[in-house]
């Protein structure tokens, strides 16, 4: 796709996705097609009309404000990744965003919406649900409830069947145990399509069996030792709510809004989608606000102290000391000297700016040196481009050396 005769993509409503009453059957998003374009630019802003959802509840506080001090950014320019200088319009139009959002020093700079995306429209984030959960798993192990060194059986007996039975909270937190998950998007048999189908994300085959989440878990193998390299798998964020579920006997959500939502002033209530069972997809179910996941990445930010919070120094700064040495191919090809620790990428060990990115292009960007953060939701016509997310870098990049001149 070459950026120079690249056009704007265009919306749900101009594709007539879900237009009219009814809508015509071919633009009606199907669970073999909602995640793909073009039902995606829909399907990613509407998901309770899909699929079932629990509610992460905002309580009854008043939402946390924010300063807005808008920065006028339409001169700043980058050079893509193809080599082709572009402003941040074009990156946001080429890169099918529907909200963007940065902040700086404290205060808002920017926000943008696109796509009838609105200030409350709940957006799906795939994988920043990971972060959200390793936040709330960081929490807990903070708060003494649960122990980051103990194997995971003696939490849930029922791992002891699996792989995960010897592996730690720890390892799983940073995608480092020794269990066998195929994390393909588009192979019909992978273990990542039975996740899928567990969610009702994809159809179920003919005649085959239920299976929840969980007992997706219990199926995997142990391949190699734990703790040697890091593999990105969804299933181990699945693994890690259990573990924290069980640990406390509470659910994912609950979890989340006592922890997190209501603590941060969240806006909106937030939700995950569910599988037949009632259980969270917590590697990629959660569906919040623009502002809200601002909220989020802001709990870093403002990180304080060990045990204030919500999100302590401490654990803030665990989070950007990933080990580069266990972090190779593919990965390296958009961080070169990456690393991922506690559910974040971080995109260098030597910088330790970090970043919660989900397929399909969500991202909270987030430069606690700098005080800088920036929110990207979107609808990529695939799963994974990997120069769409080094173009939104090197956006990031341009756009933080403005604010700091």
């Amino acid at each position: 796709m070459s950026s120079d005769t690249f056009q704007r993509p265009k919306t749900a409503r101009e594709l007539e996705i879900m237009q009219g009453f009814p809508p015509a059957p071919d633009k009606r998003p199907t669970s073999s097609n909602w995640d793909l374009p073009p039902f995606n630019r829909w399907s990613f802003q509407n998901m309770r009309m899909l699929f079932p959802t629990t509610e992460v509840q905002r309580g009854d506080q008043k939402p946390s404000t924010f300063e807005s001090a808008d920065e006028d950014l339409s001169a700043v320019r980058f050079q893509n990744i193809s080599g082709a200088t572009r402003d941040i319009w074009q990156l946001l139009d080429e890169t099918y965003t529907d909200g963007f959002l940065v902040y700086h020093d404290g205060r808002i700079v920017m926000e943008h919406y696109a796509n009838d995306m609105t200030p409350k429209t709940l957006h799906l984030s795939q994988s920043l649900a990971k972060t959200i959960v390793g936040t709330v798993a960081g929490m807990l192990i903070e708060q003494g409830l649960v122990d980051p060194e103990a194997p995971l059986a003696s939490i849930v007996p029922e791992l002891a069947q699996c792989g995960y039975g010897d592996a730690t909270l720890t390892q799983t937190l940073s995608m480092q145990s020794g269990v066998r998950f195929t994390e393909d998007y588009n192979h019909p048999n992978s273990d990542m399509t039975r996740v899928d189908i567990a969610c009702g994300w994809r159809p179920a085959r003919e005649g085959s069996t239920y299976e929840s989440i969980r007992d997706i878990i219990l199926s995997l193998p142990k391949i190699r030792e734990h703790g040697e390299v890091f593999e990105y798998r969804s299933i181990e964020t699945d693994v890690v709510a259990w573990v924290l579920e069980r640990g406390t006997s509470e659910s994912l959500a609950q979890l989340t809004s006592r922890l997190i939502w209501q603590p941060m002033g969240a806006a909106r209530d937030a939700c995950f989608n569910v599988d037949r069972e009632g259980t969270a997809l917590a590697d990629g179910g959660f569906n919040a606000t623009l502002r809200d996941y601002a909220r989020f990445g802001r709990l870093y930010l403002d990180a304080a102290s060990q045990n204030e919070g919500p999100v302590s120094l401490s654990w803030r700064s665990g989070s950007q000391l990933g080990d580069a040495s266990k972090f190779g191919e593919p990965y390296t090809d958009v961080a070169p000297n990456g690393a991922y620790k506690n559910k974040w990428w971080v995109r260098d060990v030597n910088r330790g700016d970090i970043n919660a990115r989900g397929v399909f292009g969500q991202l909270i960007y987030l430069d606690p040196a700098s005080n800088f953060m920036a929110v990207k939701l979107s609808t990529w016509p695939d799963y994974l481009i990997p120069d769409f997310t080094k173009d939104t870098f090197l956006a990031i990049d341009a756009i933080r050396a403005h604010l700091e001149r």
